[in-house]
């Protein structure tokens, strides 16, 4: 018997043994004076209580089983649009499904209930991750490129927050995977029964909303700005899909029309960057140092003091900055993408993209210096297994975290201090003799959760970093708040600037970056992907070589700097060094 035969049998009143009236033709043994029989009467008033409790519990399973199939069904995709009112919405997707499923018959009408309900359940899935991601990086997730964060995403957890995180937030998404179309797909199943027996108020009720989803669609109605009321949110989602991943397939034979037309890929060592010969250029990322920092009313004054002081110090020490803004290839994270965009002049925003990039022989600027001549080094101190995709970057050494040989306490996303690893480069890398030198080196100390922050100490004291002891159990209250990463990146800033101090030279060329923007609950909404980027230097013929770049003087770019794509950059780099007579641009 099926559950909508069992709830009519309720409904009509269908009796069981327990419901089953006193036997008259035996002696009653236990009457009341005026002949009534108790326990046959407290017998049903207990079995009435009964059914009106699986009623209740019926009628609520109803409504919850139509409130998920309404949510898989309506629910926004981006966390800006996550409001009770984007609910109020008509999905003409279920009207379509009500009215299939009266026409069926009861065997078909399960299955097609099992099917719709298990694609739905999958649906919301990926709305689900479609949300974590517009939070972090600020567009939807991406079936094609984008498993790789699931894994960037656990090792940060572990990385920030210890092991029992990342097995609690693995085992939670995998319960969530398997539990989220389970779930929709009993509640398809129970509305099916619902709708097949109360076939006249469905049909009724599905020919009204029908009316109001035209009358809607017609007028353009909207509860919330940008989200109709009438909704076509799972076809219009699962149209997206299908361009996304037919994109996704496709994207091989677009990267290698732009591999293909590569201007420097086979210009001899010595036609490139003829003018920073004997020069030691250091390209350093500043982690999630984006334009809001600069320019966000709670952060930028006292980022944009530092940055002011900064190109004070460092004018008075005889050193000139140009500044201006990159567009990034990502933003919140996936800070490789960032990282490999600018080395390459080919924008990577996406895995697959960075993937079957890091995977062809094009040239990046570490490849053009060390063909140049130039010794060439990746600083990495995150870095705590094999990686091969470094030959991608033509690394003569590559420094991970055992190779740093820090000692002291971690700080944010399990990294040592920006100091730290600014010290050890230099002691490794720029000693007295030493052959000119070209690196890349990502700062992590502004990284996520942002907290604790490593103070700034004197450059002689760094040591092997046993001099951070206790400072990383400082309060971490403020972990993963604007105040937090304020702060970091204040840190960072300083501590670059203190390094031209200390270590500068009329040989030394530092650009500094950031890799993009921090996470939406920095930024708020429309943020965009700009990032500051600085070149400082000592040599004036240095800052002339980028005059026409346009520019600004000093540290800190201000709104009206120009922006520029960052996989541009590699290009202009190395048009701005090359021979002026070049016809490489």
């Amino acid at each position: 018997m099926t559950d909508l035969s069992r709830a009519a049998d309720d409904d009509a009143g269908t009796t069981t043994e327990g419901d089953r009236a006193p036997d008259r033709t035996t002696p009653d043994t236990d009457t009341r004076e005026d002949g009534g029989a108790p326990d046959a009467d407290a017998a049903d008033a207990r079995q009435a209580g009964r059914r009106r409790t699986r009623r209740v519990l019926a009628a609520t399973a109803t409504a919850l089983a139509a409130a998920l199939v309404l949510v898989a069904l309506v629910a926004p995709s981006e966390v800006n649009e996550f409001t009770p009112r984007a609910f109020l919405r008509i999905p003409v997707e279920g009207l379509i499904a009500v009215a299939l499923l009266l026409v069926l018959p009861p065997r078909p009408r399960r299955v097609v209930a099992t099917i719709l309900g298990a694609l739905l359940g999958l649906v919301l899935v990926l709305k689900v991750a479609d949300l974590g991601f517009s939070l972090v990086l600020d567009r939807p997730f991406d079936l094609i490129a984008d498993w790789t964060f699931l894994g960037a995403g656990a090792e940060f957890l572990s990385e920030s927050y210890g092991r029992a995180a990342e097995v609690g937030a693995v085992a939670l998404a995998v319960v969530a995977v398997l539990a989220v179309p389970l779930l929709v797909t009993l509640s398809a199943r129970r509305l099916a029964r619902v709708v097949a027996g109360h076939r006249v108020v469905s049909a009724r009720a599905t020919t009204a909303f029908a009316a109001a989803w035209v009358v809607c669609a017609v007028l353009g109605a909207q509860i919330v700005p940008g989200v109709p009321v009438a909704a076509d949110t799972v076809a219009a989602g699962l149209y997206d899909r299908a361009r996304q991943v037919r994109a996704g397939l496709n994207d091989q034979e677009t990267l290698n029309t732009q591999l293909a037309g590569d201007p420097f890929q086979n210009v001899p060592g010595d036609e490139l960057l003829t003018a920073l010969r004997g020069k030691d250029v250091l390209f350093t990322f500043v982690e999630s140092y984006g334009r809001v920092a600069l320019e966000d009313p709670d952060l930028a004054p006292e980022v944009d003091a530092v940055l002011d002081e900064g190109t004070r110090q460092l004018r008075a020490a005889g050193y000139g900055s140009r500044s201006a803004f990159l567009t990034s290839s990502t933003t919140g994270g996936g800070s490789w993408l960032a990282h490999a965009t600018l080395m390459s002049g080919i924008r990577a925003d996406n895995q697959l993209r960075y993937t079957n990039l890091v995977r062809s022989d094009h040239l990046t600027l570490n490849g053009a210096f060390k063909r140049a001549g130039w010794r060439t080094t990746l600083v990495m101190p995150a870095l705590t297994r094999a990686w091969p995709e470094a030959d991608f970057f033509s690394p003569d050494q590559v420094y991970g975290m055992k190779e740093l040989g820090y000692r002291g306490p971690l700080f944010s996303f399990s990294s040592p201090p920006d100091q730290y690893t600014l010290s050890t480069f230099q002691r490794r890398e720029r000693g007295p003799g030493h052959a000119p030198v070209m690196a890349e080196i990502p700062l992590l100390s502004s990284h996520i959760p942002w907290t604790p922050v490593p103070p700034l100490v004197d450059w002689d004291d760094v040591g092997d970093g046993s001099v951070y002891q206790g400072t990383a159990r400082a309060d971490r209250s403020a972990e993963g708040t604007r105040e937090a990463y304020r702060q970091s990146v204040v840190y960072t800033l300083r501590t670059l600037i203190s390094y031209v101090q200390r270590y500068g030279d009329e040989n030394l060329v530092l650009v500094f970056l950031g890799d993009h923007q921090p996470a939406r609950a920095v930024t708020g909404e429309g943020a965009g992907k700009d990032v500051p980027i600085t070149v400082v230097a000592k040599d004036p013929a240095v800052l002339d070589r980028i005059a026409g770049w346009g520019w600004q003087d000093g540290l800190n770019p201000d709104p009206q700097a120009p922006v520029w794509p960052m996989e541009s950059f590699r290009d202009r780099f190395l048009n701005a060094f090359g021979p002026k007579s070049t016809t490489h641009s």
